[in-house]
């Protein structure tokens, strides 16, 4: 059976402990500074108690310190480092070279991930990361299956991360400067204002409207759970959920999802199990329709009708009345839903019969398409308390009791009493009722063997030592923890020589990181100086031509802003990209 890590994002502690409790082999979370959602901030103290209560069932917690950083930034990004590395840390994720720099030279312990904003979609620069010896590379979203077994299998012992669910960027990852070229919030600085989600006109060269005001650049989220089997056998260690600025219950519910597809095919490397008190369903959360991307070939993986969650789809409409209408549909909808079409919205004041009556005037056709992208009854089950707990067996005997758990840790205690109860099997029959209640603690009862008559203990007693164990075992738990410590690395030859922009180095320790692995730094980031010439500012393999029906057309194509402001594009058929490039 395959191993697999079920790795879900945390913007702050609550959710952090909510993905942990449906399910979530390890969770990622940003720190105070230096993360690439840079309103995602938590504090040392807050990730410490993530750390704590993950580690309890084995879960990981690894910390985004994934920006490009200027120089005076540097040091305290290694200290920052340092930090989470004493308060039990198990990997942090890093883009920045001059901050790998720093951590190779001064060997810390703690496991380095190489981020997706790093840009790894090619063979040679995974190989490049695994040489070095980081621990694990987290993949680049646009990889097909066979080119994620193609560095697989160059690299059988690195561990690889890969996106499963959530919104894709439709740049390669670290290498979008549209933000910053417009207002100067640089996606790799964790600032990025998301021009690919506001609208543009779609024009020739010469100024002929092709698509006006459109999402462009807007793709559907990601949705690899047909996949997954698939994603594994191919090499993919951690399946990684999207979503650091994601809600607490949009996490639970999509973590839980997984959690149940991944338990289909493979053994999980974390303990305990969950009960959830809803069913999971993707569609219920936020998403702007779904894709596979290019896992296996090109399909439509654009939204160019709005960036808005559309949720789930419920039918058409059938008939319209002065005030309500009437939906062809399966599923059950209550007042407060909140429903859409197209890019408009409404809540349902109240349903008559089959006569859904919206809050607003709404102007619909018949045979529209209606989602759901509010479900007032789910949300309400998303809201109740979902428990993790370890499976422990009991083992009893008339002198001593053993907790073993289901990672083999145990402990053994003395059942002081000698008094011998009058009714042995009723004294029996209550100390294992009295054990079964385990309520909130992290544990659940997998089966109690006792091999000789308990002697007599009041209620009370049993009750005060099935608290008292369970404290202890969870303590020998947490001190039998041992983190994967980051094996030694090493400087190696870079496979590129000449580097420009897109190689996003910010500070002097990049630019003397990259020389020590032989490449020439011809530019430094474009954070710090934009060039005068034309650049690109975003490659990716969304095509507007393909999107349009014209991959034949010999039009030269470019956008056009709500601000007038243009940007040239460019198609790389052969490799089946585009590019965005500055009006110079």
């Amino acid at each position: 059976m395959n191993r697999t890590e079920l790795l879900a994002p945390a913007k702050d502690k609550e959710t952090a402990l909510a993905a942990i409790d449906c399910g979530a082999d390890a969770v990622y979370i940003g720190a105070s500074a230096f993360g690439a959602r840079r309103n995602a901030p938590n504090s040392l103290e807050d990730i410490k108690a993530v750390v704590d209560y993950a580690h309890k069932f084995r879960a990981k917690v690894f910390v985004t310190v994934n920006t490009i950083l200027t120089d005076s930034e540097l040091n305290d990004a290694v200290e920052l480092v340092k930090k989470l590395d004493e308060i039990g840390v198990d990997a942090v994720i890093v883009q920045d070279m001059g901050l790998l720099k720093r951590l190779i030279d001064e060997s810390l312990k703690i496991q380095i991930h190489m981020s997706t904003q790093c840009d790894n979609r090619e063979l040679e620069k995974v190989s490049f990361f695994n040489k070095i010896g980081v621990s694990r590379v987290v993949l680049a979203r646009e990889l097909s299956l066979d080119k994620i077994k193609q560095i697989h299998d160059a690299n059988p012992d690195l561990e690889l991360e890969a996106f499963v669910h959530g919104a894709l960027c439709v740049s390669y990852s670290g290498q979008c400067y549209l933000s910053q070229y417009i207002g100067g919030r640089s996606a790799n600085r964790g600032e990025c204002a998301q021009p690919c989600r506001k609208k543009y006109s779609v024009e020739t060269a010469d100024g002929k409207i092709i698509a006006k005001d459109i999402h462009a650049l807007c793709l559907k989220d990601f949705n690899a759970s047909k996949h997954l089997k698939e994603m594994s056998d191919n090499g993919v260690f951690s399946f990684k959920i999207e979503g650091r600025l994601k809600d607490t219950g949009y996490v639970k519910n999509i973590t839980a999802y997984y959690r149940h597809e991944l338990d289909k095919f493979s053994e999980k490397i974390s303990s305990g199990k969950s009960v959830y008190p809803f069913e999971p369903n993707p569609e219920k959360s936020f998403n702007r329709g779904f894709t596979d991307y290019f896992l296996k070939e090109r399909k439509d993986c654009f939204n160019f009708i709005s960036p808005k969650s559309r949720g789930e789809y419920l039918g058409t409409v059938s008939e319209i009345g002065r005030d309500y209408f009437v939906l062809k549909t399966d599923k059950i909808i209550n007042a407060q839903d909140g429903l859409c079409f197209e890019d408009k919205g409404f809540l349902v004041n109240k349903i008559e019969g089959n006569r859904i009556y919206p809050n607003k005037p709404v102007e619909l056709k018949s045979g529209m398409e209606i989602f759901r992208n509010f479900d007032s009854v789910f949300e309400k089950q998303l809201s109740l308390p979902v428990k993790r707990q370890v499976g422990v067996t009991i083992f009893a005997d008339s002198s001593s009791i053993t907790l073993l758990d289901e990672d083999n840790v145990s402990i053994t205690a003395s059942l002081t009493s000698n008094e011998p109860a009058k009714n042995p099997e009723k004294m029996n029959a209550t100390f294992v009722k009295q054990f079964s209640k385990t309520g909130e603690s992290d544990f659940y009862i997998e089966d109690i063997k006792i091999a000789s008559d308990i002697p007599f203990m009041p209620v009370s007693a049993i009750n005060q030592l099935r608290r008292e164990l369970f404290e202890q075992l969870m303590s020998e738990r947490l001190q039998a923890y041992k983190r994967e410590p980051q094996k030694p690395m090493k400087y190696t030859d870079y496979y590129k020589k000449d580097l420009d922009y897109r190689a996003n180095i910010h500070n002097r320790a990049a630019k003397e990181f990259y020389e020590k692995c032989g490449a020439s730094v011809g530019e430094m980031s474009l954070e710090t100086k934009l060039p005068e010439c034309r650049i690109e500012l975003m490659r990716t393999k969304h095509c507007i031509k393909y999107a349009l029906n014209m991959c034949k057309s010999p039009e030269k194509l470019v956008l056009r802003d709500e601000h007038g402001q243009v940007y040239p594009l460019g198609f790389d058929c052969k490799n089946c990209e585009m590019t965005v490039h500055t009006n110079v």
